[in-house]
């Protein structure tokens, strides 16, 4: 039987989000306005590892190609929300510092990546959109429905208004960072 966190009582800090992290059981935690969510720890679907695994090798191919100088990374890493979130994307790319790598935080992500699945539909779509462009730096959330191959593409333009986008196949944009990738790359073959 797998151990179950110590619940922390109110709400938290960012720092004391981080320190009680360390003293608990392995799994994911995000910190959402204050206050502790724990990821189910429930075997995963295959489809949607294969997906994050597939978007990020997409992201990394293109910004390599690119010559960008920025990074991709798959889930686990944090994006702070923020004085009291911290939200952890199935993938993401961060430009400009280059993250430490004791590093829990990306310091200047600029695309995230969700992929939906029947548990966070919702909070994907609503939730995690409203705390991802609370971050100056992210320019694009990609939402990957896995089932139905397609993205919703929300963008974020130099005045802050955000266009979406659904997309079944072909080329996809994204600038910043200035790359292009292939909708169909983004799904597993």
């Amino acid at each position: 039987m797998s151990e179950r966190p110590e619940m922390p009582p109110g709400l938290l800090t960012i720092r004391e989000f981080m320190e009680w992290v360390d003293r608990q059981p392995k799994g994911t935690y995000e910190l959402v306005a204050g206050r502790v969510v724990v990821e189910a720890m429930a075997p995963g679907l295959i489809r949607h590892a294969r997906t994050k695994m597939a978007a990020t090798l997409a992201l990394r191919s293109a910004l390599r190609a690119a010559g960008s100088g920025c990074d991709a990374f798959i889930d686990g890493i944090g994006i702070q929300v923020g004085s009291d979130t911290i939200r952890i994307p199935d993938a993401s790319v961060n430009c400009g510092p280059v993250p430490d790598n004791d590093s829990r935080l990306l310091p200047q992500p600029v695309i995230v990546v969700e992929v939906l699945s029947p548990s966070t539909h919702r909070e994907d779509t609503v939730g995690k959109f409203r705390d991802y462009f609370r971050v100056p730096s992210i320019r694009h959330y990609l939402i990957l429905d896995p089932e139905a191959l397609v993205v919703l593409h929300h963008r974020r333009d130099e005045n802050g208004a955000v266009q979406s986008a659904i997309l079944g196949a072909g080329p996809l944009t994204l600038d910043p960072p200035g790359i292009t990738v292939q909708v169909e790359s983004l799904f597993e073959d």
